[in-house]
């Protein structure tokens, strides 16, 4: 019959059990719990993994042994499943073993325990051995006890009641650790979905190449560095695991509406792009008209001459200023005289050096979307909101859709698409929006334009802070955690096979 004291420590560990979340604290708590209320003097909880049984907690009492509590591993071989051990029986027949003194006991092979006194001078006697099912009775480990120890620390069997106790204690654990497993099971599907989605918004265009993925690892770093100002006392701010989850979770998804862009304008690496393969060729046949009116004598040969050596120095200005990433009010006017002049057939036809098409792309001054390819390259944010509101996040990563949705406000209120201002932007939100413009700055796969050097990088961040756009403190905070962390560090993370389980384990 269970005594009501140890009936009260059974149901007080079932309710601690209930509430842990951290597996290593959930062993070290049973292993304790089960020492106590058997009152033995040492004990060993194993884990069942790749068919053998591995060292997860070890105590011993009278020789202040403790060994995995905090999770960290035991550095000694795992318990193959044969037969003549112990636990290993216990594990393959899932039955309860009950040593009165393994002295005496030639039931199973005990040289192991044996050879363990002989160096350390223990002496293991009694032992209480029980194997962990889950609901499925799928083995999760198997609990050892030893030495239940009487009033003069001498030690004795254990009884029925430490059976009932320790099976009772293993049901629990067992029921706790599946649910956590299931928990950390549903959370690992989630965000593996998440890391495809990543994955298909990088690899969808060469030239967005690792963005996303970066974006992820520099939130990350972000964060590390509030906890790390934090526990220093230097700012209120902090990220405990929830909230850093779902500020990764946000990082992950926060361009996936990138996915609807079209790639004529995702892909657009230069003002005219595929568009400059046409003019090239117009001004060939140009160049082949002049030579013609020429020697129809429509035009003499000085003028053909002068007339097709412009035409060669303005294809030559076109194809330089193309890719040229701001144009100054000089090239614009070069560019506009262009675009303005025509060719007239003998039959009156008038055929443009450039279409309206063309010259208005030639004529942006900064990057190369017009107005029209950059509102529908800014959608994408409305996108991401419109594709977030239809998954239906558990309450803990609720603000993830948000945060990802705002990632490119700014502080002023000229950020877009809805123009939020300080007031309404969250931390997350600001961290992302900071991020998210360090690698548009400093990667290394944008065709259109070359990386800019870190210092140049941050010299820009604090000029948006400065102008009210971005918050200084997150620069301050990213390049504090990139101080010993180099690009082409990132860059290779970013490309490993691996990415995200750092992340989304």
């Amino acid at each position: 019959m269970l005594s009501e004291a140890n009936l009260r420590e059974v149901v007080r560990l079932g309710i601690a059990l209930s509430a842990e979340k951290d597996k290593n604290l959930l062993f070290g708590k049973l292993l304790r719990t089960a020492m106590e209320i058997t009152g033995c003097d040492a004990g060993t909880l194993y884990l069942f993994r790749d068919g053998k049984l591995h060292f997860k907690v070890m105590k011993t009492l009278s020789q202040g042994v403790s060994r995995g509590e905090q999770g960290e591993p035991i550095d000694l071989p795992p318990v193959a499943l044969r037969e003549e051990n112990v636990c290993a029986f216990s594990a393959l027949h899932r039955e309860l073993i009950n040593i009165p003194d393994v002295y005496h006991s030639d039931r199973f092979d005990f040289s192991g325990p044996r050879r363990y006194d002989a160096m350390t001078g223990y002496r293991t006697g009694s032992m209480l051995v029980v194997p962990l099912e889950d609901a499925e009775g799928e083995l999760i480990g198997v609990l050892q006890l030893i030495n239940k120890l009487d009033k003069e620390n001498g030690f004795i069997r254990f009884t029925e009641e430490d059976e009932f106790i320790l099976q009772s204690l293993g049901s629990m654990t067992a029921v706790s650790l599946s649910n956590m497993l299931y928990v950390n099971e549903i959370k690992a599907q989630m965000f593996s979905f998440v890391q495809a989605f990543a994955t298909a918004v990088d690899e969808r265009t060469p030239y967005n190449g690792t963005h996303t993925r970066k974006v992820t690892i520099y939130a990350e770093l972000v964060a590390e560095e509030i906890n790390r100002l934090h526990r220093e006392g230097r700012t209120e701010e902090s990220f405990d695991e929830a909230r850093r989850e779902q500020l990764v979770l946000a990082a992950a998804l926060h361009d996936i509406g990138k996915m609807i862009v079209p790639l004529a304008v995702m892909n657009k690496a230069t003002r005219l792009d595929e568009r400059l393969e046409t003019v090239r060729q117009r001004f060939r046949l140009l160049d082949a008209w002049y030579e013609r009116d020429a020697l129809a004598g429509r035009l003499t040969e000085e003028e053909a001459a002068r007339l097709r050596g412009e035409l060669a120095a303005d294809l030559a200005l076109i194809e330089a200023k193309n890719s040229a990433g701001f144009l100054p009010d000089e090239d614009l006017e070069k560019l506009g005289a262009i675009a303005k002049k025509t060719y007239e057939a003998p039959d009156g036809t008038q055929t443009p050096y450039l279409t309206e098409e063309e010259a208005r792309c030639l004529l942006i001054r900064k990057g190369t979307l017009t107005d029209e390819e950059r509102k529908t390259m800014e959608s994408h944010v409305v996108m991401t909101d419109r594709i977030l509101s239809k998954v239906r996040f558990n309450p803990k990563y609720a603000q993830a859709r948000r945060f990802a949705a705002t990632h490119h406000e700014l502080l002023n209120g000229r950020g877009y698409p809805s123009h939020l201002t300080a007031e309404e932007l969250p931390l997350e939100s600001r961290i992302l929006t900071v991020v998210d413009v360090f690698d548009a700055l400093t990667c290394t796969d944008r065709p259109y334009k070359k990386p800019i050097p870190r210092p140049k990088a941050f010299a820009i961040l604090r000029d948006m802070a400065k102008n009210g756009q971005i918050e200084e403190r997150l620069v301050d905070y990213l390049e504090n955690a990139l101080a010993d962390v180099e690009i082409e560090d990132v860059e290779r993370m970013a490309q490993s096979d691996t990415w995200g389980s750092e992340f989304f384990a």
